[in-house]
């Protein structure tokens, strides 16, 4: 029999936190004249933030000097909140109005802190949906700067592509850029004939359900991908429309974190699969990885030929899309091996070829059989986690 006393562990967390005599970290947040220099504990916050254990390393002088670090885009308030679940697991919303609540998401997505970004979204779209609609601009922009606000993403698509007048009624409608989503959505909404500028970055009419069910991706990116797999540009006959190019259904095949991370798990539900896209969230970073196999998967021990195989990057709005180079080394087989593409371009296994019950713990990506390098370092990653999905046309 196992009793949890979590509430006595909680506050005396807590304590330690308001202790300033064992701080080993000090964090300068905020920006002129807004700052505070909090005092804090390197071990709390290094296993509670992937971002602060990354950021606090790499500046930490010697086992002699405090570690001082400084998070300029979060304010004081915001940070101490912040800071109380971090040591604590509390989240105290009682007296924060909704701009306060997003200013904590979005500080929560900087620092990486998953469990928290989920369930302030939530929270938003649950409570504010009316504040949200009002902010359209604000929600919009910084959704869409990270590839962790997916429900937000999705709120602001439905409100362009099913009720476009709530943004024209939005408090900060006319703070749109005027060369970008403002221009585009006024002359759209008054002249529906007008041909319109290929860099509106979203719908006006769009089939969102049955689409994807992703927790990695949106619906640009899905876009994207098959833009990619149809070898369709933005210069040909398809660059005058404003719909997002979805001429696919993609089932998932298998989700690391519903399924597992070990070959044997990758093998047993996508071998003998065909036209299969996957999606890899690398942990720690914003990026994205994946590739588009349109052979089957088996675990063989060989090549796989492909002409029409690419692999992938996405890291905030950058994106790199390489194609095979050498078609008889597109695709790695291996019982050992998850998804994987080329000798070395895109590995994801496990460090023992004869151990496919233990989670991937070799992944790595090094330019070979594809035109481009799709990451800036040759260094293994670690998987947060990655779907597989296997296309459809609708």
């Amino acid at each position: 029999m196992s009793i949890q006393f979590f509430s006595k562990l909680s506050q005396n967390y807590i304590e330690i936190l308001e202790d300033n005599e064992y701080y080993d970290v000090t964090i300068e947040v905020g920006e002129d004249p807004n700052v505070k220099i909090f005092r804090a504990h390197m071990i709390i916050l290094c296993h509670r933030s992937s971002f602060l254990r990354r950021t606090i390393t790499s500046n930490k002088k010697n086992n002699d000097v405090l570690a001082h670090i400084k998070l300029s885009n979060i304010s004081p308030k915001t940070f101490q909140i912040i800071l109380r679940y971090l040591y604590g697991g509390i989240l105290s919303l009682n007296g924060q109005d909704t701009l306060d609540i997003f200013k904590i998401l979005i500080a929560a997505d900087e620092l990486l802190l998953h469990e928290l970004v989920d369930y302030l979204q939530k929270h938003l779209i649950e409570n504010y949906t009316g504040w949200i609609e009002q902010h359209f601009e604000l929600t919009y922009r910084k959704s869409f700067q990270s590839n962790n606000l997916l429900e937000l993403q999705q709120l602001c698509t439905d409100l362009m592509a099913k009720t476009p007048e709530k943004i024209f009624k939005s408090l900060d409608f006319t703070s749109l850029p005027e060369k970008s989503l403002y221009k585009d959505l006024l002359n759209s909404y008054m002249d529906p004939d007008i041909e319109p500028n290929n860099n509106i970055p979203l719908p006006r009419k769009l089939k969102i359900n049955n689409v994807v069910e992703s927790n990695i991706v949106n619906l640009n990116i899905i876009s994207t991908i098959s833009r990619w797999i149809d070898k369709v540009d933005y210069n040909n006959k398809f660059s005058h429309l404003r719909e997002l190019y979805l001429p696919y259904k993609f089932e998932l095949l298998l989700r690391g974190s519903r399924n597992g991370f070990t070959p044997k798990n990758f093998h047993e539900l996508c071998d003998n699969k065909s036209n299969t896209v996957t999606f890899i969230k690398v942990k720690g970073t914003d990026e994205i990885l994946g590739g588009y196999n349109p052979l089957v998967w088996n675990s063989s021990s060989d090549l796989g030929q492909s002409l029409d195989s690419f692999i992938f990057s996405f890291k905030n709005k950058d994106l790199i899309l390489s194609y095979v180079s050498n078609m008889n080394r597109a695709i790695n087989y291996c019982n050992a091996f998850g998804p994987s593409f080329g000798v070395n371009d895109l590995i994801i296994s496990h460090s023992s070829i004869l151990n496919d019950k233990s989670p991937f713990n070799y992944n790595r990506c090094k330019q070979k059989n594809y035109e481009k390098r799709i990451r800036d370092t040759e260094d293994k990653f670690d998987i947060e986690d990655y779907e597989v999905f296997q296309i459809m046309k609708e």
